[in-house]
């Protein structure tokens, strides 16, 4: 769950998110006010009515209320809402009141008007597109699926910002639905879109509206145009059935998977025809991640010095990594025709940088293993790790020498990763610059293979990368930056395995690897807390919990193996031993 939706006022938090991640994209100088307007706004816990309101937070001058303001209203007229009372309005009634003798007069309460969204609208076209499936289909509708039976039912473009000075499409009234609860999303990485059981009392209020019948559709549109809509109708029908085929198929195959997620063999890998990008057809740049910066007060010193060395890198926030390489097609909608969401496709390369301060401390709290662990499950062939080797408290440094050897030693040996030394944020730039003039000769002068997110799965994304590279060692395989995202993603593709295994590296001395040979023997969290209780209790049964791990995986060697003492620890967490 993003933080857009923890927040206690999460539409005016995600209009403000998008202003930043515009102002970043642009380079404006305004970054610094909408940054701090949207910590401010995420962190603070009162439900705010009316923009306003937000003058008393850091970062909000009336300026930017009004701004939201105005899109509060038409967010208000687009969905059939009333616009809240401007607070000074409210003020000035209360006073008024109070100045009568007597007591105020009652309020009249207001029955609250059921939800339609405005006829034509982003929100309508959408939700008349989803209710084309059959109300107990389950699996919903992909992206681009919706968009196309939705589109004839809207004004307005689902794909392309009816404004160029804009970047919001109608499309991104779909986080209005979310957000009241009528539209559920599902799947990873490819999402789909159904409604919920408000969504269908919504559904079918508009279709009993006026507008919907076939007189109000030829009053509003046209002759024409109430033909086309018939023909969208005929289409979506038809689109309804392949869909309920199609979802008793997913269904099977994902069940299959789930039986066994270390899948093996041709056999339980998908068959695809890949989307062909040609040189010429695309562009390689580089993604930094927001993050990345070399003081609070100096936060876009490494993009102004990249751009000096000629890369302008595209800044946003990266699931993993702090940097990564992506080809952006010339056409926009050349994957989304064959299968695969957005215009971007994730290429082999990302970068983790430490500095050797940070690299110290994420050794002695976890987070070095933790990183490697999902660096390795993101499926990048070529990972570099830069160490920038500044210098650091001495005696600090020397306590803990050892351990950095011994950190570097292993990312280079066991995980096969690239190693580069540099001694500042300067020299790390510069390689950055010349790694990306590389990598922009290679990748565009060859032809990328891209695989379509809709046969990709949490389960099956890794052994049919692996296959692919075994098989066909030539071509360049590669998947859309939208489902690598969703893959690395901490939270979207979170699983039961997934807190399991974060729970056990939480123990000093557990490491990935360590905790993935638990997680085989005991599947679940509650698998490994029923082990330890059938030690019993006594003393004998406190020598058998402490001896649980070590025993039970006794066969292991080398770095995997257990000691007594780490086996000690896991009992004590999980055993109460």
């Amino acid at each position: 769950m993003g933080p857009e939706t923890e927040c206690a006022n999460p539409q005016f938090l995600a209009w403000v998110k998008e202003w930043l991640d515009l102002a970043r994209e642009r380079n404006s100088k305004g970054v610094t006010t909408y940054k701090n307007a949207y910590e401010s706004l995420k962190a603070c816990p009162l439900v705010f009515q009316h923009p306003a309101e937000l003058q008393q937070l850091k970062g909000f001058g009336p300026k930017l209320c009004d701004r939201l303001t105005e899109l509060l209203k038409k967010h208000c007229q687009q969905n059939g809402l009333p616009m809240p009372e401007h607070p000074q309005l409210a003020k000035a009634a209360t006073e008024s009141r109070d100045g009568q003798d007597g007591p105020a007069p009652k309020k009249r309460k207001k029955t609250a008007k059921p939800y339609v969204p405005a006829f034509r609208s982003g929100a309508y076209a959408l939700v008349v597109g989803l209710s084309s499936l059959a109300e107990d289909a389950s699996r919903g509708m992909t992206k681009t699926e919706l968009i196309e039976v939705a589109q004839p039912h809207c004004d307005s473009s689902l794909t392309a910002p009816s404004d160029p000075t804009k970047f919001y499409t109608a499309w991104n009234s779909m986080k209005t639905l979310i957000q009241k609860e009528l539209v559920y999303e599902s799947g990873r990485p490819l999402r789909r879109y159904a409604l919920t059981d408000e969504g269908w009392d919504v559904a079918k209020r508009i279709k009993q509206a006026r507008e919907f019948q076939p007189e109000g559709i030829e009053n509003a549109m046209g002759r024409e145009a109430s033909r086309s809509l018939d023909d969208a109708e005929t289409q979506t029908s038809r689109t309804r059935r392949s869909l309920s085929r199609e979802s008793l198929d997913v269904e099977i195959a994902e069940e299959e998977a789930e039986e066994d997620q270390e899948l093996a063999g041709d056999g339980s890998l998908p068959t695809f025809t890949p989307i062909k990008l040609p040189p010429g057809s695309f562009s390689v740049h580089l993604v930094l991640d927001v993050r990345e910066v070399r003081a609070k007060t100096d936060r876009d010193y490494m993009q102004e010095e990249l751009a000096k060395q000629g890369v302008t890198p595209i800044m946003r926030s990266l699931e993993v990594g702090d940097a990564q390489w992506i080809a952006k097609c010339s056409d926009r909608s050349l994957l989304s025709a064959h299968g695969a969401e957005g215009d971007e496709v994730a290429l082999d390369w990302i970068v983790e940088r430490k500095r050797l301060d940070d690299l110290v401390g994420s050794i002695k709290d976890g987070r070095f293993h933790e990183q490697k662990f999902r660096l390795k499950r993101s499926g990048a062939q070529k990972v570099v790790y830069i160490i920038e080797e500044i210098s650091m408290d001495l005696a600090t440094f020397q306590r803990y020498e050892d351990a950095v050897q011994s950190a570097v030693a292993s990312t280079q040996v066991v995980n096969g990763y690239f190693v580069k030394r540099t001694t500042k944020m300067d020299e790390t730039i510069k390689y950055l610059a010349r790694l990306t003039r590389m990598l922009k000769q290679d990748y565009e002068s060859r032809t990328l293979s891209v695989v379509p997110d809709k046969v990709l799965t949490a389960q099956n994304y890794l052994p049919l990368l692996d296959h692919l590279r075994a098989t066909q060692p030539l071509a360049s395989h590669h998947i859309s930056y939208s489902a690598f995202a969703s893959l690395a993603s901490k939270s979207e593709m979170m699983t039961l395995r997934d807190v399991f295994l974060k729970m056990l590296m939480t123990t000093r001395g557990v490491t990935g690897e360590r905790a993935l040979e638990i997680q085989k023997k005991w599947k679940t969290p509650y698998d490994f807390v029923k082990a330890f209780e059938a030690c019993g209790t006594g003393e004998q049964g406190t020598k058998r919990k402490s001896d649980l791990v070590s025993n039970g995986l006794s066969h292991l060697v080398g770095r995997k193996k257990f000691s007594k003492a780490i086996s000690q620890r896991l009992a004590e967490v999980w055993g109460d031993a």
